[in-house]
């Protein structure tokens, strides 16, 4: 009993607290203790996934953001400028419903192994990508209406492009192949996760032209639960990263295959005086520079790049490419 001779409390002591209990100080210091120990947290909102996860998803899709920008603006021939404006995780029934209706939602398919996620692009981007693929300028109708099945057809082919650039940026944390499933226009009647589900949510704004939107990007924690070790810089960092891999060389070529060039033949050269060409007439032939059987000079972009010999094939004249031209050859030509 001597150990608990601190506990005992004075007259003087009980005295005080019976005060301060009348006076109900005593339950604001209590709270006062309480708020210092512990902390609030929602039940119905979990953080399943950690700040370092979630600063690796963002971090993956600011690339994803740029490959993203650079093929559309080769797609559509005019500049699109995309960027990451969020990258946060909230339940599904908040995602579902925080978008507008109509809109167009996209589900994929992430790889055989992996579950399904989910891509809503806004009216704002679908209409005016949908109107320059049609030849159009680039417009959006005045006011919001559903998609005809046309326009859903065209997106859902545009769409599965846009899903397969997803394969760059992923590369380092898993391979994937994702196909698109099912397309709707109404959000709310797609149910294909629990509303308590948590998702990682990424949202890109988009500008084509004068049209500003956005584009989500929603990964369900159960589709991404198998790779969640992978989604650390840890992980990442300890991976090879070539400079040039098979999947960088393979878009890096289908970007260059859009892209239209200049080319031009020189048959030869001469020099004449003003006198000789004033009295130029039909029929009047023009010594060239070039002897018989000389490789013309081919021009792509007004650059000396390559050598030639002239011909014929079908019922069009054509260039046969003879070689590449040296460094040497150009400073004297």
């Amino acid at each position: 009993m001597a150990g608990l001779g601190k506990d005992v409390l004075s007259q003087t002591e009980i005295d005080s607290l019976i005060s301060a209990l009348s006076s109900g100080k005593l339950e604001d210091e209590e709270e006062d203790e309480d708020s210092s120990e512990f902390r609030s947290y929602d039940f119905r909102r979990p953080s399943k996934f950690s700040k370092e996860q979630m600063r690796t998803l963002q971090v993956l899709h600011e690339n994803y953001a740029r490959i993203l920008g650079n093929f559309l603006s080769a797609y559509l021939r005019i500049p699109v400028q995309i960027q990451l404006v969020s990258a946060s995780q909230v339940t599904y029934e908040e995602f579902i419903f925080s978008l507008p209706v109509p809109t167009l939602v996209t589900v994929f398919s992430m790889n055989p192994e992996m579950g399904n996620a989910m891509l809503e692009t806004s009216p704002s981007v679908v209409f005016p990508l949908i109107d320059i693929v049609f030849g159009g300028e680039g417009h959006s109708p005045a006011h919001t209406r559903e998609l005809t099945d046309i326009e859903i057809t065209v997106m859902r082919r545009i769409n599965g492009k846009l899903l397969n650039n997803l394969r760059y940026v992923w590369e380092d944390i898993v391979s994937l192949a994702p196909e698109v499933e099912n397309m709707d226009t109404n959000p709310q009647f797609n149910q294909m996760f629990a509303s308590t589900e948590t998702v990682a949510l990424l949202t890109f704004s988009v500008q084509i032209k004068e049209s500003q939107g956005l584009i989500n990007l929603c990964f369900p924690f159960i589709t991404l639960e198998k790779i969640m070790p992978r989604l650390t810089s840890q992980f990442w960092f300890r991976q090879p990263h070539q400079e040039a891999s098979e999947f960088q060389e393979e878009h890096l070529l289908k970007q260059l295959n859009e892209v239209d060039v200049n080319l031009s033949v020189v048959l030869g050269r001469t020099t004449i005086t003003l006198a000789e060409f004033l009295q130029f007439q039909e029929g009047d032939i023009i010594q060239l520079f070039r002897q018989e059987g000389d490789d013309l000079d081919v021009y792509i972009e007004n650059e000396h790049l390559l050598k030639g010999q002239p011909g014929v094939l079908g019922q069009n004249l054509a260039l046969q490419v003879t070689g590449w031209v040296e460094k040497e050859e150009e400073k004297n030509a």
